[in-house]
């Protein structure tokens, strides 16, 4: 299983390295800046790090934004996409346009669909059209800087995470901002029993929305992890971001300047919350190590929170293979349908 899994991620070859960059001018915009401008360079990481526990202590500032007035539904051949501009302002055009599949359903049931890292356009609408046979209508996000939304000059969803740390900060919040008006339209068409499936880097975006929005009763963290730094540091995928970065900082150093957007830091607020969570991880996974996925089930364990551990037989990647993938969306599908029932 591990020969499998190393042979998936290393099948690609435009993974690039890039040097550590801090990336202060990315913060000017953020709330919660008290009037500072980008900071001093010389103390870059000092600034950083008091920047992040900024965040933590307001972190519904960070995370709010202006309701979207300009919501359109489009199609292309039988297809339709919720499409809006980005609440977040970011210096690629491409990505200030949100895209979101949508597989309507009649009813008031309905999940925003997050996929993994560098998912193209087709990533998650198996499990989509599984969610619309169940009744349950389903908004499939394109994630900052990923499929139609990436801008020209990169192959990969690079600038969603990279060795420029706070331009990672900054996609993490509009990707959560970004689903976050998702739920205002879904809620506009009439949809009153909301929920999230996040894979991957979507499980991180969905938990830290799912803590800060109540509307968000019924969660699936498919693959979870505890701190955004152990897994970029640790993770076969994320090898060439490390490889940036381990020169110019450790990972102790490293792990409170994404403090931010790590769901570990979030957990008090997402368990005052009522919600009904199902948490999946892969015993053999390279990416998010099953060591920090123990971690998080024994924490949703510890709160006595209502919630599900299911356990794959597999890898990070595998779980997109035959039969992998069956067995992960039995689990989702079994778990949704129940969830749901319930509320």
């Amino acid at each position: 299983m591990y020969d499998w899994e190393y042979r998936l991620t290393t099948r690609d070859t435009n993974r690039v390295v890039r040097p550590m960059e801090y990336g202060l001018e990315w913060t000017r915009n953020w709330p919660c800046a008290n009037g500072d401008s980008a900071g001093d360079p010389h103390h870059a990481e000092d600034f950083l790090r008091d920047f992040n526990r900024r965040i933590l202590a307001d972190s519904d500032a960070f995370f709010a934004y202006e309701p979207r007035r300009d919501f359109r539904l489009e199609t292309s051949g039988d297809t339709q996409f919720l499409r809006f501009t980005s609440a977040v302002e970011t210096p690629v055009p491409c990505n200030n346009v949100v895209n979101a599949r949508w597989f309507p359903t009649r009813g008031r049931r309905a999940m925003v669909v997050l996929p993994q890292w560098n998912a193209d356009a087709g990533g998650h609408n198996g499990l989509c059209r599984i969610l619309q046979f169940l009744g349950i209508a389903s908004l499939r996000l394109s994630m900052p800087y990923h499929d139609v939304r990436k801008p020209a000059e990169t192959e990969r969803a690079d600038y969603a995470v990279s060795a420029n740390l706070a331009r990672t900060i900054d996609a993490a919040r509009q990707g959560i901002i970004d689903l976050r008006c998702c739920l205002d339209w879904l809620e506009s068409r009439g949809y009153t029993e909301l929920g999230i499936l996040g894979t991957s880097l979507g499980s991180c975006y969905a938990f830290i929305a799912s803590a800060h929005d109540p509307r968000l009763k019924v969660n699936v963290f498919n693959h979870a992890s505890t701190y955004f730094a152990d897994v970029v540091w640790t993770g076969q995928s994320t090898r060439h971001i490390r490889a940036g970065i381990e020169g110019a900082i450790t990972l102790e150093r490293l792990r409170p300047l994404w403090h931010a957007i790590s769901p570990m830091c979030y957990f008090d607020r997402f368990a005052s919350l009522p919600k009904r969570s199902l948490v999946v991880y892969a015993t053999y996974d390279l990416t998010f190590l099953p060591e920090f996925s123990r971690q998080v089930a024994a924490e949703f364990e510890r709160r006595r929170l209502d919630h599900k551990i299911a356990v794959l037989p597999c890898g990070h990647y595998t779980t997109g293979q035959t039969p992998y993938k069956y067995m992960d969306a039995w689990h989702i599908a079994r778990f949704v349908r129940s969830a749901f029932r319930q509320m």
